[in-house]
């Protein structure tokens, strides 16, 4: 796995970073726990790249006519993460530029293999403080709404790691603009390609 350290100012070109691009040759999909950035990054990445960009979440939301809290709700979590799975295995076949997926995606066997066979899987990484910082700007996160937040959000950190780690690129994002951090996915992808 490349291990990109915190993302700082690149000096790509656009003609560069279009270069880079032409060389992509399949989706870009971004995993990593919720805060992380992945959708706001996502649809930065995509744009320097001049790709289609889709967040899972709103696509399983559109295809459920249910909000993701809604579908835990009255469903529960497995049910979810299969749906989540489908939608996934659709928009990689779709061949979708820049897939943001939820948190928890990457942890399932089957979505991980999928990722892993068919698109450049970038794991996002953050630090705890910005996880709890950024997680308690939205109250839609279903995962957090019972018991300590932070306590959760450390949990998941280290259950999830292992499964994140599989990723063939890994990028930190702490408190750097959500552009470096994209600048940094482009950086990597050129050196892993």
């Amino acid at each position: 796995m490349d291990v990109a350290p915190q993302p700082t100012a690149t000096a790509l070109s656009r003609g560069e970073i279009a270069a880079i691009a032409r060389r992509i040759d399949r989706p870009i999909v971004l995993v990593g726990l919720m805060g992380a950035g992945k959708s706001t990054v996502g649809r930065k990445l995509a744009r320097l790249l001049s790709f289609d960009f889709v967040d899972a979440d709103e696509e399983i939301e559109d295809a459920a006519q249910l909000s993701i809290s809604e579908i835990f709700a009255q469903f529960g979590e497995d049910y979810f993460r299969d749906g989540e799975r489908r939608v996934i295995a659709r928009l990689l076949d779709e061949d979708a530029g820049v897939i943001a997926t939820g948190g928890g995606a990457f942890v399932n066997d089957e979505t991980r293999a999928l990722v892993l066979e068919r698109a450049i899987c970038v794991w996002i990484d953050c630090d705890l403080d910005t996880l709890v910082e950024r997680t308690a700007r939205k109250k839609t996160r279903p995962l957090l709404r019972q018991g300590d937040p932070r306590e959760t959000l450390a949990r998941l950190q280290q259950e999830r790691e292992p499964f994140y780690s599989q990723a063939q690129i890994r990028v930190a994002s702490q408190h750097a603009p959500h552009e470096a951090t994209a600048l940094a996915i482009i950086e990597r992808i050129d050196r892993w390609l």
